[in-house]
Order: C-alpha cells, then structure tokens, then sequence
C-alpha cells in the first residue's frame, strides 16, 4: 500500500531521522514507539501528507484511501455529534447542496418549455442517481448505528460537541475514519482521554480491520493487544521487526547482546593482531608479515553496537509552605452541562499529605471535579479551602493552556517570578530542552515535548497540593516512570486523574470511583480498589459493566426471569459468533477482488475459482440474514 524509501527529515539542520525505509502492506498493525520528540508524529503527519519531507519518496498506491486520527482533535464550534459525524461524506454533503440549488430553482422558475428549465432536470436527474450510488440513502443510518456503537446515546447526537469529554470528542473522531472506509489507518495516541470501555472497543475493531494500521502509543498493553509489528525511531534511525511491543523488546535486547558479544571477539582479535604486528614490526624477517596483517586489520569492518536514547527529564516536585489539616472540603456539590448532569450532591474531605486516585469512565465528572478544585469551573454547593492552601494544576489538554506562538524559553520566562528567572534554563535542561531546543516555538512541539514544557512550568509556581489530571498523556514509557517516582517523593498532597493502573500503583492511598453522578470511597490504594471491585485490572470492571444488560427483563410475576437472561446471553453469544464469521469472510471476499483488479487473468485461471468464489458470497449472504434474525430476536426480549 505504502512504499517508504530513504526518507528523511531534519529540523534547523538537525536530522530528526535520515534515509530511513520500509513497506506498508494490508494487515499491518504497526506500533511506531521511540521516545518523545523521536519523530513518530513527524513521520504520521510525512504519510498523511500534512507535511513535506526532505529527501527520498513516499510511494502510495493508486485510489489508497489514508485515514489520520491526530493528537489535537479541533472540531468546529456549534456543531452537533451527528453534524460532526457527517463531515465523513464529504462527497455526499457536496451532492446534497447542489441537489438543494436545483430543487431551489426548479421550485422558483415557471418557464418550464424552456432549454435551460430542461437542463436543470437533467442534472437533477444525474446528482440524483450519482448520490443514490455513493450511499446518499444510506449515510444517515449508517452514521446513528456506528455513534450508538460507540457508546452515544441517541439523546446525544443533537448535542454540541463542545458540551462533551476529550475522550467522547475522540470516539466522534474515530466514527468519522470508521465510515470513510479507509485503506491505511494512522492514529497518534489514540488512547489518549479514552476510558477503558472504548479502548476494549478500539482493539477489537483494529483486530478486524482489514487495512494498514500505524498507530503511536505509549500504551503498553494496547500495543500488545492490537499490533503485530513494531518500528522503533530512535537516534535518527528505525528499528523494524514483525513482534509486537514487548516481545519487539526481548528480542532487540537479544540482538543487542549478540552485537556486544561478537564486538568483544571481535576486539579480542583485533588486539591479538596489533600485539603480532608490534611483535613482527621489531625483527626484519617478518616485516613482511606485518604488513600483512596491517591490511588485513584495514580490512576489519568494525561491529557496532546498537545505540540506545537513554536521556531521561529530572523531576522534582517541591513543597512551597505547610498547609493546613484540612486541604479543601466539599458539601453537596453539583455541576451540571446544560441538561447533562455531571455530579450531583457530592461530598468530600482531602486531608493534608493525602495521595488520592479519582477513576472512572470519561464523562462521569473525574476531570470536572478537578477544575473545580483549582477554580477553572463554576458550580452549585459548598467547596472551602483550607489554610495556605496553593495548587499546582497540571491540565488533561495542555495545549489549550499554552501560547504556540511563545517559543519554550519565552513561555517559562513569562511564567518565572524574578527569584527564579535565573534558574528557568537550569529547569528546561533539566526537562530535556537544551541548547536551540529552547528556541522552538510551542506549536511545533510534539504531545510529550509539550507535557515535558508544561511539568516544567509548574515548577515556576509555588504550591503544596498537587492535581493531576491524566499526567501520562503523550509521555513515553521512560518518562512515565521518572513522573512516577518524582510523585512517590513528593511530601505534600497529591490529586491524580488516570486510567493507567501501572502508573497509580504506589501513588495513592485512597481511591474516589466516580459513577452515575456520585461518587465513592475506597480506603486503600489502586490495588484495594481493584480487589474490592473483585477484578485484575480497569479492563475488567469495563467488561463487567458492559456485560450487565441496560434493562433487567421481568419475569410475568415481576421477578427476575432467569430462563430469559440465559436466553439473553445465549443470542448475545451467538450475534458475536455470526460477526465474527461475516467480518472473516467479508476479508476474504475483499482480498480476492483486490486479486481481481491485480492480477485478473491468473487469479480466474486457479482450479473452481468461480465456484469458490460464489459459495462465499452465499455463504456471506445466509450469514447477514442470519445476522438480521439475531438481531430482531434481541431486540424483541429487550422490549
């Protein structure tokens, strides 16, 4: 599908990689890693041709349809989710208007013998057939069906997409690729502000998708469960080889320490040859014989070791001034968007020193309760702070909290007081900025280089209660554990919004669940939290929840029925097995036309192509109605 070849990209003169290459081919799931600021987001924005290159060629097949889901997803305000949703059909809305003109004009105008009145009904006829043949008919069910997929209620699709979370904002996103039905999918931390529920979503449907996936993430049991391939950017070149993530991880270690073996033989015999050459140098019968071994040693071509990008940020989280006992409390407070209510009556107390976990689906108020903290939102209720109580507040987007156009040095600079300016090129080194890197403008920065400048600016700022809201954000695995461990140390009170259970082990020692508008206490850390809800991982109470029917289906007496919940997961059993097997097929199918269109001749001459060929599409055509049946006998115990 893709063909990279010596490809490369530098900044100010400086490579960001150099003539790297390699071949994209339908059924590819890659997971592009490296650390920030390596170039994986360079590289997606060089493929989806929102950015020239320097040398060499990105060669793409014809009529290849690339989707791109970026890091900053920027809708246009006013728009509803199914007005989001249908800027897909780009094609078909363009149809639409040019129908509405001549429908507009055909109504206005009486000169009904004339040419030009002919013309109009003419081109009426054609967009009309042209947009019945793109789906013109079709698109509006389609768009209901995949938002309702994706967890959308059908009360939500008139709504603004401002009124909702980052991670509903990224399941919008990820409905419109899903109906253009592209060829190559790349997605740039497509994890990021999701909740677990839609990353479960997220794999399955990459597991399905038939096209080229390129995704970056830090995730590392989503690159486990999704990719089948893994490149590396590191230090300007790539590493790639067809492993997921931590197998990818075992196996460049094992190559890595077959190079550092046969490097250390190779230095054992090199020093052997020297110590002859010295040795034969000194007597003039074997003169000749050094010479002979000089070349040979000339010869050598040297073995290198692979080298690795270990420079890590220095994160230390002072503690401004002593607080009082009582951090902030909270009495019977509500927010509401709208008609959305977010949290109703809510009451909590944070105490002085306390490290506590809010977690949770998206939507459910985690990030909303934190604004208020901070006084970013307004609300109904009670909320006091306690005595010398100073908050540092690390945003979940932070690029609606930086300027783009401040380079990195200005915007600390601006953030200092004047008794520390003289230490903000101390802290940006200390961050990983140095040299020129601190002339770079923030809008050219990448999602991890941003939240590196964003930790760095709150240094600037006094404070002893800390609140974090999805910190791990675009940060690559080496810097998640240095965030980590800086927390660990911090000796005042820590708020953390996350969804990473690896990242909140160790980090707090109450947890908050916030769920259907209210919220509850667990007295423990993320590991209590868990064992109290009976399950390993976030994933799992995700699974739990999802596998609960929405409506408990009465028996005649008004009990439980259990023979219709048994029936009940039965069909549901039985639904996934049928999409399974039309997912499989629909793959098939879709891999002999492309054999088709490619090489027609030899394909027709294979033994019972045709034969084949049609049972398939039989086969498909009893499952769909299969499918049909399921679904209608579901819907009739639902009811």
């Amino acid at each position: 599908m893709l063909n990279i070849h010596n490809l490369s990209v530098s900044f100010s003169g400086e490579y960001l990689f150099e003539e790297i290459s390699f071949r994209l081919n339908g059924g590819d799931r890659v997971g592009l890693i490296g650390k920030n600021g390596a170039g994986k987001s360079t590289l997606l924005k060089l493929l989806s041709r929102d950015m020239e290159y320097d040398t060499g060629t990105i060669a793409i097949e014809k009529d290849t349809k690339i989707g791109f889901l970026r890091q900053d997803i920027d809708f246009q305000k006013g728009r509803s989710v199914l007005e989001e949703a249908y800027q897909a059909f780009e094609e078909i809305k363009a149809a639409e208007t040019k129908l509405e003109i001549i429908n507009q004009q055909l109504a206005e105008r009486t000169d009904y013998e004339s040419e030009s009145y002919n013309q109009l009904i003419i081109d009426l006829n054609d967009i009309t057939q042209h947009y019945e043949i793109i789906g013109g008919y079709n698109y509006q069910g389609d768009t209901e069906k995949i938002l309702q997929g994706l967890g959308f209620k059908r009360e939500d699709f008139q709504k603004l997409t401002e009124t909702f979370s980052g991670g509903w904002r990224m399941r919008i996103e990820l409905a419109k690729l899903l109906l253009q039905d592209n060829d190559v999918l790349l997605l740039d931390e497509p994890t990021n502000h999701l909740d677990i529920e839609s990353i479960i979503w997220l794999e399955q449907f990459l597991k399905n998708y038939s096209g080229a996936v390129v995704i970056v993430s830090h995730d590392k049991m989503f690159l486990d469960n999704v990719t089948n391939r893994t490149i590396e950017i590191s230090l300007g070149r790539i590493y790639d080889y067809n492993k997921p993530y931590s197998k990818y991880l075992v196996l460049r270690n094992e190559i890595k320490q077959q190079q550092l073996n046969a490097q250390k033989n190779q230095q054992k015999e090199i020093q052997q040859a020297e110590r002859l050459i010295e040795k034969f140098r000194a007597k003039s019968t074997k003169a000749s014989m050094a010479q002979s071994l000089i070349k040979k040693l000339d010869k050598i071509e040297r073995i290198e070791v692979d080298a690795d990008d270990n420079a890590v940020m220095n994160v230390r989280f002072p503690v401004s001034i002593t607080p009082g006992k009582v951090v902030t409390e909270i009495e019977n407070l509500s927010k509401s968007y709208g008609s959305n209510d977010v949290l109703n009556n809510i009451n909590l107390l944070i105490e002085r020193n306390s490290k506590t976990a809010f977690v949770g689906q998206n939507g459910q108020g985690k990030s909303t309760l934190a604004k208020i903290m901070v006084g970013e939102l307004e609300f109904e209720g009670h909320l006091k702070l306690g005595h010398n109580v100073q908050i540092g507040y690390f945003a979940q987007n932070q690029a609606e909290y930086l300027d783009g156009s401040k380079t990195v040095l200005d915007t600390m600079t601006d953030a200092a007081t004047e008794k520390n300016r003289s230490k903000v090129r101390d802290i940006l080194g200390s961050f990983l900025f140095r040299g020129e890197e601190v002339d770079k403008y923030v809008k050219v920065l990448s999602g991890g280089e941003r939240n590196r400048l964003a930790l760095a600016k709150m240094l600037l700022q006094p404070f002893n209660v800390l609140v974090m809201d999805e910190p791990t954000n675009h940060l690559d695995i080496k810097s998640k554990n240095v965030l980590k461990q800086a927390l660990q140390n911090f000796e005042g009170t820590l708020i953390l919004v996350s969804h990473d259970r690896d990242f909140l082990q160790g980090l707090s020692n109450k947890v908050y669940e916030f769920k259907d508008r209210k919220i509850r206490e667990y007295l423990g850390d993320i590991d209590y939290y868990l064992n109290q809800r009976q399950v390993e991982d976030f994933r799992a109470i995700e699974k739990k929840n999802s596998e609960q029917p929405d409506k408990k289906v009465k028996s005649s007496d008004g009990g439980n029925d259990f023979k219709t919940q048994k029936k009940l997961k039965s069909l549901k059993n039985k639904l996934s097995t049928v999409e399974r097997d039309i997912s499989s097929l629909e793959k098939e199918i879709k891999g002999i036309d492309q054999e088709l269109v490619v090489n027609y001749d030899e394909t027709i001459a294979k033994p019972n192509f045709f034969d084949s060929y049609e049972t398939k599409k039989k086969n498909l055509e009893q499952l769909m109605a299969r499918w049909e049946d399921l679904t209608q006998d579901l819907e009739k115990i639902n009811k």
